[in-house]
C-alpha cells in the first residue's frame, strides 16, 4: 500500500502518523543490499547471539522469535511490520539520523525508527551511524518485552516535547555528517577527520544542558547502552551495546563503571565515537518509568511559567504554551515581558501561529488568520480580586464583557486594554479563553503594544502558564513542522575489486542455502581471494564453515591466523570468525 509520494509498506500504526513524520520515511530498496553486506550482517547476528544468549536480558533472545529477525538475512520492513504488529509496534526505513524531536515523535506513536542502511565491512564491530543491525537487532527484539515498550513509547511521548537549544541543532547535524562520512565508502580521511573534529568542539564547549539534551542522555543511559539487574552481574539490554560485537564484551569487564541507574543519567553526557567508560545499571524495566515520571516534572511541559517561555524563544522554533484556561497557542515565540514577581503578564510570537485547545485547532484559528505572530497580556484585572477566566454569567456582565459593549480595563501588571468587544470564545466548561476586539488600544507604560491599524485584537484569557513544550499543540497546524537536514546520505559505490569480492560473496551464499558448496568450489574460490583479493578475511570464515576436508580446512585457517597477527584490529573479529565455524 502506498501512502506516500515515496513507495514504502504502510500499515494502521503508520498510517496514523503525521505528515511531518512521513517526510523522513524512505523506502528500504532491498535489492540494493550487496552479498557482502549479507555476510556482514550474518557475522554480526550469530556471533551476538553466540555471546548475547548468556549475557543479554531474557528478552532480547525471546524478542528475535518474536519479531522474526532472522540470524542468515537482513531482515525486510515488511517481514517485520507483519510481526511487530502482533505486540501492537510498527517499524519504518528513514534515511540515518532524523532530527530529535522527530525521533522521539516516532517512539510516542509505537512506530521503531530504522535507518535501513548497513554499516561495510570495514566498520563491523562499530560505526556511530544508525544501521539496520543496530536498529532491528538492537532495539526491535526487548520492544517484545511489554514494560520496556511502554517505557520506550513514554520516553517518546515526553521526548517529542522537549525543549531543544540551537547547540542541540548544531550537534545533531555535525553528528549526523560524521555518519554519512564515515559510511559512504567515498569519503577522504580529511574529510572525516575534520568532522570528527567538529563533533568534539561541539561536544566540548561549555552549555547548559538543554531538556532535549537530558532527555537525549536518558535515551543513550537507558536505550541505547542500559544494563539490568545486579550491579555486580548485569545483564544487557541497551540496543547500543546488543548491536556491537566489541563492546557487548568489553562493556562486561571491570574497567567499565557499573552506576545505579538514577535521575543522574539525564545529566552525565557522553561521546559517540568513543566506548562508554561507565553504563548505568537499572534493577527491571518498570524503574526507568519512575526515573522517567520523576524527570518529567522538572521539564517546562509541567512547570510552564517564564523559564519555559524563555526555553522556547531561545529555541527559536515552533512550541506551545498552554494556559490556565486549556488555551494553547504554537508558533515561534519571540518575546515576553515579566512583572517584579517573574510572572508572564505578556507574550508574543513571530509569524505563523494557531490556536487550539486540547490539541484540536480552534476553527478560524489557524496560520492563515494568524501569519505574522499573536500577542496577548496574561494576568488578573487591576482592583479585581478575580481573574476573567474565573468570571461567572454576574461577574462578567457587571464588567461590561459582553458582545458589542466596549471594554475599558488594566491589568495588575499595568498593561492597558480598551476596544469593542465583538466576541468571545469559551472551553467547555464555560470559562473564556479568547475575547475579539475591534478599534483596540493595547498600552503598557509608554509603549504600544496594539492599535486599530493592527486589525482586531484576539486577546488571550489566562492567568498564568501552565505548560511548555516543543512542537505543535494540533499537528495538523504545522504540517512541515522538521526541518530537514542539509546532509544527505550518500549511495555507495563498487570499484571493480569490491564488484568482483561481491560476485564471490554471491556464488558463495547462493551455493550454501542450496545445500551444493562442495569443498573443491570453496577450495577454488579460496584460490581466487589468496590471488585476487588477499586480506579479505570475512569470506575465508564463510568458506570455513562447513568444510570437512582437512587439508583445506588447515589452509585457510593459515591464511586467517596470519591475517590476524598481520592486523592487530582484525585480530578477536578473525578469531572468533573462526569459532562461529566450529559450533
Amino acid at each position: 500500500m502506498n501512502t506516500h509520494s515515496q513507495s514504502y509498506e504502510s500499515n494502521a500504526l503508520i498510517d496514523r502518523l503525521p505528515p511531518h513524520l512521513k517526510q523522513f520515511i524512505k523506502p528500504q530498496h532491498y535489492d540494493h543490499y550487496t552479498a557482502i553486506d549479507q555476510a556482514v550482517w550474518r557475522y554480526v547476528m550469530r556471533k551476538n547471539i553466540a555471546y548475547l544468549t548468556t549475557h543479554a536480558h531474557e528478552s532480547y533472545v525471546e524478542g528475535l522469535a518474536k519479531t522474526g529477525i532472522s540470524l542468515d538475512r537482513i531482515p525486510s520492513m515488511y517481514g517485520m511490520n507483519r510481526i511487530l504488529k502482533e505486540i501492537g509496534w510498527a517499524a519504518v526505513a528513514v534515511d540515518g539520523f532524523i532530527p530529535p524531536n522527530a525521533f522521539m515523535e516516532f517512539q510516542a506513536y509505537k512506530v521503531l525508527v530504522i535507518a535501513s542502511d548497513i554499516r561495510q565491512l570495514e566498520h563491523i564491530q562499530y560505526t556511530p551511524a544508525p544501521d539496520i543491525i543496530h536498529e532491528a537487532a538492537g532495539h526491535a527484539p526487548i520492544i517484545a518485552n511489554p514494560d520496556y515498550a511502554e517505557y520506550l513509547r513514554r520516553l517518546g511521548d515526553i521526548g517529542a516535547k522537549a525543549i531543544l537549544s540551537g547547540h542541540d541543532v548544531a550537534l545533531y547535524e555535525a553528528v549526523r555528517q560524521v555518519s554519512i562520512l564515515k559510511e559512504s565508502g567515498n569519503s577522504t580521511p580529511e574529510a572525516i577527520q575534520a568532522a570528527e573534529e567538529e563533533v568534539i568542539r561541539l561536544q566540548a564547549m561549555e552549555t547548559e544542558l538543554s531538556e532535549m539534551a537530558q532527555v537525549r542522555n536518558l535515551q543513550w543511559w537507558s536505550v541505547e547502552y542500559g544494563l539490568i539487574g545486579h550491579l555486580g552481574a548485569p545483564k544487557i539490554y541497551g540496543a547500543g551495546l546488543l548491536s556491537s560485537i566489541g563492546e557487548s564484551e568489553w562493556c562486561m569487564s571491570d574497567q567499565v563503571k557499573k552506576i545505579p541507574y538514577s535521575i543522574e543519567a539525564a545529566r552525565q553526557d557522553f561521546d559517540i565515537t568513543k566506548p562508554q567508560p561507565q553504563l548505568f545499571v537499572t534493577p527491571d524495566f518498570s524503574y526507568l518509568m519512575e526515573v522517567l515520571e520523576d524527570f518529567a516534572n522538572g521539564l517546562s511541559l509541567r512547570k510552564g511559567g517564564h523559564r519555559g517561555l524563555q526555553k522556547l524563544i531561545e529555541s527559536k522554533r515552533v512550541g506551545t504554551i498552554e494556559l490556565s484556561t486549556g488555551l494553547q497557542v504554537s508558533g515561534q515565540f519571540s518575546r515576553m515581558i515579566k512583572d517584579e514577581d517573574l510572572n508572564v503578564i505578556y507574550f508574543q510570537t513571530a509569524g505563523p501561529t494557531a490556536l487550539a485547545y486540547r490539541e484540536k485547532e480552534l476553527i478560524g484559528h489557524g496560520v492563515e488568520t494568524h501569519p505574522n505572530g499573536f500577542a496577548s497580556p496574561l494576568g488578573k484585572l487591576k482592583n479585581i480580586n478575580l481573574a476573567i477566566e474565573n468570571m461567572g454569567p454576574v461577574d462578567l456582565k457587571a464588567y461590561n464583557f459582553y458582545d458589542g459593549e466596549r471594554l475599558s480595563f488594566s491589568f495588575e501588571s499595568g498593561i492597558q486594554v480598551e476596544g469593542l468587544n465583538i466576541t468571545g470564545l469559551r472551553n467547555v466548561q464555560g470559562k473564556l479563553m479568547l475575547i475579539q476586539l475591534a478599534d483596540c488600544h493595547v498600552k503598557y507604560k509608554d509603549e504600544i503594544l496594539f492599535s486599530p491599524d493592527m486589525g482586531v485584537f484576539n486577546m488571550a484569557i489566562g492567568n498564568e502558564i501552565l505548560s511548555a513544550y516543543a512542537g505543535a499543540a494540533d499537528y495538523h497546524s504545522f504540517p512541515n513542522l522538521y526541518h530537514a537536514s542539509s546532509y544527505e546520505m550518500t549511495t555507495r559505490s563498487m570499484d571493480a575489486n569490491r564488484k568482483a569480492r561481491n560476485a564471490l560473496y554471491a556464488s558463495v551464499r547462493e551455493h550454501r542455502n542450496d545445500n551444493n558448496l562442495s569443498d573443491d568450489r570453496r577450495k577454488t574460490i579460496f584460490e581466487t581471494i589468496q590471488r585476487e583479493h588477499n586480506g579479505d578475511w570475512l569470506l575465508a570464515v564463510e568458506l570455513l564453515e562447513g568444510m570437512e576436508n582437512e587439508q583445506y580446512r588447515s589452509e585457510i585457517t593459515q591464511y586467517l591466523h596470519r591475517l590476524a597477527e598481520e592486523n592487530q584490529s582484525l585480530k578477536k573479529l578473525i578469531h572468533d570468525g573462526i569459532l562461529l565455524t566450529q559450533v
